[in-house]
């Protein structure tokens, strides 16, 4: 039984060792343990302002006050109704699940970034954005991702914007 034992965690080893090792393999290989989602992973402020606390409980200090709907930010641990979260700049803290979001955004980190019809460095401008604007994420490729700006919508490299993953795809 012992060494029935010992092979299995040998065997469950040596894929955990493989997994780490893959492209993406943070993105799969952790789970969280109250939602069973994926270990980083991105959402959005849901609020129009939402407390970052020291601590997962209402009784902890405020670190941190975010006042912008849609902020993106990065959840990194769960517990009970408490996500630990940081924000672009990696400041964070916990706060209470409720005044988060699946819906996902991103924020632009170039000064003054142009939005393209389509994802290469030759199309057309649709427009500029500017370093702190918040858009709602879209399709992505392995460079660039679709953003939707105030009704407008347009391609930016993924080297502009902070709120998706380096490998991330999304249709």
């Amino acid at each position: 039984m012992l060494r029935r034992f010992t092979l299995i965690r040998l065997v469950v080893f040596g894929m955990l060792l493989a997994l780490a090792g893959s492209p993406g393999a943070q993105e799969t290989a952790t789970l969280g343990p109250v939602t069973n989602l994926p270990l980083p992973r991105f959402v959005s402020l849901k609020a129009d302002n939402g407390y970052i606390r020291r601590g997962p409980s209402q009784s902890h200090r405020i670190d941190w006050i975010l006042t912008r709907k849609g902020t993106p930010l990065l959840v990194t641990a769960e517990f009970e109704h408490w996500r630990r979260v940081q924000d672009e700049d990696g400041a964070g803290g916990w706060m209470h699940y409720a005044l988060l979001s699946g819906h996902r955004t991103v924020v632009v980190r170039a000064q003054r970034a142009p939005l393209r019809k389509t994802p290469t460095e030759s199309a057309a401008t649709v427009a500029l954005v500017e370093k702190g604007v918040i858009g709602s994420l879209g399709a992505c490729t392995i460079d660039w991702c679709e953003i939707e700006v105030e009704n407008i919508s347009g391609w930016i490299p993924k080297s502009e914007i902070w709120g998706v993953g380096a490998t991330e795809i999304r249709e």
